[in-house]
C-alpha cells in the first residue's frame, strides 16, 4: 500500500520498499512526544511483519532532526515518584528496543539538530546519513542530566575514548564532519540533502535479502554485549539525576536563557 499516514505526531509514507517516518512536531523542533513515541513503535512493527518493506528511514520535518525531550515536562518531573519517572523514560526505552530488535535496517536522515534524546534515536539506527550542517549534542549534562536511549552504549561502541569522554561530559556539540571521520556518520551531504540521500541508499539496500539482513542485525546486537543491561543502567541514573537539585537548575536556566549555575561560591 501506497500513500501517507497520520499517526499521532510521527508521519509515515512509503516509497516502494521504504518506509520513511517523519517525526513532526514544528512547534518544538520534533521533541519526542508519547504520541510520536507510540506511532515510532506501531510504523516499526508494521515494517517488521511486512514484507514489502525493506528498509525504514528516520528523519525529522522542518529542517531539525530531534530536539530531543520535552524538557518542559521533565521540568515538573522532579515531583513525581522515582517509578513514574522510571515509566516515562520506559516508553522511549522501548521505542529504542524496537529499533534495536526490528529485523529491517534502519537509516537516520540528519538535517539540523539532533540533540539529546534525538541524538540517542539517531545513534539507535543502523546506519546514518547526514547534512555537514547538522549539529549533534548529548545535551544531558548541559541541564544536570546523564544519557537515557542508549546513548551511552552507541557512542562507546562507535567513538575513541577521548571523544566519547567529551560527548558525555560537555554534551557537544559535534558537528556531521568530525563524526563521520570518527566513523559514526556514515554519509554527509549538502545542507538539505540527508533525506533524499538517505532514501536513495535505503532503495538500494531494500532490494537484498531481507532475512539475511535481519539475521546480520542480530549477530551485530550481540557482538556488542548487552544493550538492553546499558537501558537498563541508564534509566536508574536519569532518574537519579532527575531527583536531584542540579537537574532542576539546569531545566530553569535553560527556560530563563541564562547560564546555569551548579556551584554557588
Amino acid at each position: 500500500m501506497n500513500g501517507r499516514v497520520d499517526t499521532g505526531r510521527m508521519q509515515v509514507e512509503r516509497q516502494g520498499r521504504v518506509m520513511v517516518l517523519t517525526m513532526t512536531d514544528p512547534d518544538n523542533r520534533n521533541a519526542l512526544g508519547l504520541k510520536m513515541m507510540a506511532g515510532g513503535r506501531d510504523a516499526l512493527d508494521e515494517a517488521a511483519h511486512d514484507d514489502g518493506i525493506g528498509v525504514v528511514v528516520l528523519t525529522g520535518a522542518n529542517g531539525a532532526f530531534s530536539s530531543g525531550g520535552h524538557l518542559s515536562n521533565l521540568y515538573h518531573h522532579g515531583n513525581r515518584s522515582r517509578s513514574e519517572n522510571r515509566d516515562g523514560i520506559e516508553r522511549f526505552h522501548g521505542w529504542v528496543r524496537a529499533m534495536r530488535e526490528c529485523p529491517k535496517p534502519i537509516i537516520a536522515a540528519v538535517e539540523g539538530p539532533a540533540a539529546g534524546a534525538g541524538f540517542s534515536l539517531a545513534l539507535a539506527c543502523d546506519l546514518i546519513v547526514a547534512a555537514e550542517d547538522s549539529r549533534f549534542l548529548t545535551a544531558y549534562m548541559k541541564v544536570g542530566l546523564t544519557a537515557d536511549g542508549g546513548a551511552s552504549a552507541s557512542l562507546a561502541r562507535a567513538l575513541p575514548p577521548q571523544l566519547y569522554a567529551e560527548l558525555m561530559l560537555t554534551g557537544g556539540p559535534v558537528s556531521a564532519p568530525r563524526l563521520h571521520s570518527a566513523g559514526v556518520v556514515n554519509r554527509v551531504t549538502a545542507p538539505g540533502g540527508a533525506l533524499d540521500a538517505a532514501v536513495g541508499w535505503a532503495q538500494t539496500i531494500a532490494e537484498g535479502p531481507s532475512g539475511a539482513m535481519g539475521r546480520a542485525k542480530k549477530l551485530m546486537e550481540l557482538a556488542y554485549g548487552s544493550f538492553a543491561t546499558q537501558l537498563a543502567r541508564e534509566s536508574d541514573l536519569f532518574v537519579e539525576a532527575l531527583h536531584h537539585g542540579e537537574a532542576k537548575e539546569g531545566i530553569t536556566a535553560f527556560f530563563e536563557k541564562r547560564p546555569p549555575i551548579f556551584h554557588k561560591g
